[in-house]
């Protein structure tokens, strides 16, 4: 059976102003265009790098749609299990990049989506799961309505049954889960994604999402001002574990924001059956963040992780070691790429793995 990778969730088109200006400056006027969401954009990524990707959605039956097929084609994702419901329609949400202090923004405008309206039932999932080894999900889909929730819990359920391999990025938005009055965003997330969770072999997840979704609390860790503490995060794979014991392992991406331009990137991986870490990169031993600096767009960055470490262990087949290096590369050079999608090349990968920082002109 080849090796391939499903991914299931929403796509909206991404509307964002060119050269660092606010929507405020641009609106009227141009916008740059695209079409993003964490679950396609691990799909395009894991294709582009060399593995065979599915994309299951919903979408309404327009040109709009239509386009955005497209655009999946053009990066070898499989479309065909992609579901066409009668109501709803096409998300989307607005960028303003940040510069230097000015953080970027996001609007979402997702509300009454296809995807959020679909009843689970309506998905063909026999056929949608038949001969596929790993399905990646995250927790942004099961926050847009109690439809989507359900829809993923259902998905993942019979994925488990059929043995596959699973995989989730927590992805706590906290502008997201909405559709339960009865409880706050991040109440709400605590009380359902552990629902997922249990039939989840490999957690991605940052190190706000651990404390948000799963209250591993983070000492001496200040998001804000991206300052973080390297020594408790093995600590804090062992405490998720300890909730968790289906899990095999936790992936945790570790973000140091010095500026909007300026971010340090890298990564632990523990395994949960050998109560082992690693990090990554590594010199001489010791973690030592890659320095982004000018950075072209950081959305997409984890979902061009998530995308690198599955195709790593699915894929190539490779130890828990060289395929958190292979991730924290790819997500690495994901920074310096326009829009959400990563599509860097196995090779560029391994190029920066092996040293090629430079950034010289190749020819």
């Amino acid at each position: 059976m080849e090796n391939n990778l499903i991914t299931f969730g929403e796509i909206m088109t991404r509307f964002s102003p060119s050269n660092n200006l606010r929507i405020g400056q641009s609106m009227p006027g141009n916008l740059d265009i695209t079409f993003a969401g964490c679950e396609a954009s691990v799909a395009v990524s894991y294709s582009k790098l060399g593995g065979s990707s599915f994309f299951v959605t919903a979408l309404p039956k327009n040109d709009l749609s239509h386009s955005c097929i497209r655009d999946l084609k053009s990066h070898s994702v499989n479309t065909n299990h992609i579901v066409f419901s009668q109501e709803g329609r096409l998300g989307a949400y607005y960028v303003e990049k940040g510069s230097n202090q000015r953080p970027s923004k996001v609007t979402y405008d997702r509300s009454g989506s296809a995807i959020s309206l679909l009843n689970p039932d309506d998905y063909p999932w026999e056929t949608i799961l038949k001969d596929k080894t790993w399905l990646h999900i995250s927790g942004i889909t099961p926050a847009l309505s109690k439809r989507s929730f359900d829809a993923t819990l259902l998905l993942v359920k019979k994925a488990k049954n059929l043995g596959m391999k699973i995989s989730c990025d927590l992805n706590f938005r906290s502008k997201l889960w909405q559709w339960d009055k009865k409880y706050k965003p991040k109440e709400l997330a605590r009380i359902k994604m552990p629902k997922i969770l249990k039939c989840v072999d490999t957690l991605i997840a940052n190190e706000q999402d651990a404390e948000d979704v799963l209250e591993i609390e983070i000492l001496n860790t200040d998001f804000d001002k991206g300052v973080l503490n390297v020594n408790v995060y093995p600590k804090i794979a062992k405490k998720i574990t300890n909730k968790f014991p289906n899990l095999s392992s936790i992936a945790i991406t570790l973000r140091e924001s010095i500026s909007a331009n300026h971010n340090r990137w890298g990564a632990m991986l523990f395994d949960c059956n050998e109560y082992t870490n690693y990090f990554s990169p590594l010199i001489n031993g010791e973690y030592v963040p890659f320095e982004i600096e000018n950075i072209v767009d950081r959305l997409g960055a984890g979902d061009s992780f998530a995308a690198g470490l599955i195709f790593s262990l699915n894929h190539l087949k490779t130890d828990n070691k060289t395929a958190l290096d292979f991730a924290v590369a790819a997500s690495c050079l994901a920074h310096s790429i326009e829009g959400d999608y990563n599509i860097s090349t196995i090779g560029e990968v391994n190029e920066l793995i092996n040293g090629f920082t430079s950034g010289r002109v190749q020819r």
